[in-house]
């Protein structure tokens, strides 16, 4: 006796949009969510094209109320200030998003549920079902202090960071992979709500220490409703990571930063500063296993290059449930355990060459002399920036392109995939 089909742990974009595509095939979802929406989350705001070109695939209408477009990405570094739009591109929209993730993530949910998923939000997994052979066949849960049980032929882990479920199957992170903590705060800014660029400050300067370089990069977007997202972010190639107080680094940063934003004044902060670590660069493995596919956070996909994380939450949401659907029309055993496989091949095949050269520009950012130099030497030099947000926002035609785009692509297929 089975449940559903396919079994959802966590309703977040990854879940959300892995649920809505396997719906749409007609199978018999049951997405399991610990919280109640709507909910808030720390990090997503800001959405490029590669996460807008999901929500169009889900049929979401980006035009309506509560979504503020973006050209591109501001950058300034260097004593420099550049506008880069969004590169001109087929495979990819033109333009970016920002949305709070308070409703965000409820949006997709809702998608899911239209679709024909069946969503139980309050339910919290606390570990897997196991046959005689260790295969997972379900999982187990509790509503309100009371125990549960779900059972199904796959399980999707869509479960973020925390990654509980992969963490009781004993799927532990890699520590060789690059890890992130990201830290945002809301202010009212009249001024810089609706700002059509989002903005990344590649040096944080301290007004304590006068020319005193902060690790870690920043960032500042309007999200249109009289408010801005401004935040940073420090990566474990830093000598300052686990031994700094993010929070209060935030703030040194805000107190030097122009009055315009209004976010050097505390009493127009929305609420206090959040944080949330960033698991990059495929730091859990193997993304299939044991009836249980790893999607999104939970299995390491944020980009090391620029810490985005939705977007491939969305994409190999995708991608799973195309697998699981291929695998679930063969019959259980062997060649259906083969489908389920072709996940974390195709996965390596996409991702796994950009990411292992987001590995090695992690070690180079983590460094704020080396920054300091890069940032110096390649600010000035608009070409050379506009292949730069290219590769940073992985944001090139998969075929044919021009030179850039060729030349990006060559080096991820060139490197060995991570």
């Amino acid at each position: 006796m089975t449940d559903a089909d396919v079994i959802v742990v966590g309703a977040g974009p990854a879940g959300s949009t892995a649920a809505y595509h396997l719906a749409r095939h007609g199978l018999r979802v049951l997405v399991l969510e610990k919280s109640q929406f709507p909910r808030e989350k720390v990090c997503g705001d800001g959405l490029t094209p590669r996460a807008v070109k999901q929500l169009i695939k889900m049929g979401i209408d980006t035009s309506a109320k509560g979504w503020l477009p973006n050209k591109g990405l501001r950058v300034i570094g260097g004593g420099v200030r550049l506008e880069l739009d969004w590169p001109d591109l087929a495979a990819f929209p033109g333009y970016g998003l920002t949305r709070t993730r308070l409703d965000f993530d409820q949006l997709l949910a809702d998608r899911a549920v239209e679709m024909g998923a069946i969503l139980k939000t309050g339910h919290t997994v606390t570990g897997p079902i196991l046959d005689d052979d260790g295969r997972v066949v379900g999982v187990k849960a509790t509503e309100n202090g009371e125990p549960l049980e779900f059972r199904a032929p796959v399980t999707l882990a869509c479960d973020g960071v925390s990654a509980r479920l992969a963490l009781a199957m004993g799927l532990s992170k890699r520590d060789d992979r690059p890890m992130g903590v990201a830290v945002r705060q809301y202010f009212h800014s009249p001024a810089r709500h609706d700002d059509e660029y989002m903005e990344s400050w590649l040096e944080l300067r301290s007004k304590e220490g006068g020319d005193k370089l902060l690790p870690g990069y920043g960032w500042i977007f309007g999200i249109g409703d009289g408010r801005i997202n401004v935040g940073l972010g420090v990566l474990n190639s830093s000598v300052a990571f686990g031994k700094t107080n993010y929070r209060r680094m935030l703030a040194d940063w805000l107190a030097a930063t122009p009055a315009e934003w209004g976010a050097n004044d505390p009493a127009n902060a929305d609420g206090e500063a959040q944080g949330a670590a960033l698991p990059m660069g495929f730091n859990r493995v193997p993304h299939y296993t044991r009836g249980v596919l790893l999607v999104g956070d939970s299995g390491g996909m944020v980009n090391p290059f620029n810490g985005e994380g939705i977007a491939y939450a969305m994409e190999s949401a995708e991608l799973a449930a195309e697998i699981v659907v291929q695998g679930l029309d063969r019959p259980a055993g062997p060649e259906r355990e083969r489908a389920f496989a072709a996940y974390s091949t195709e996965l390596k095949a996409r991702y796994g060459g950009y990411y292992r050269l987001g590995n090695q520009f992690v070690k180079i950012i983590g460094k704020p002399r080396l920054m300091r130099v890069a940032t110096h030497h390649g600010m000035p030099h608009p070409v050379l920036m506009k292949f730069v947000l290219k590769l940073l926002a992985n944001l090139t035609e998969p075929r044919g392109g021009d030179a850039m785009d060729r030349l990006i692509n060559a080096m991820t297929k060139v490197v060995p995939a991570a």
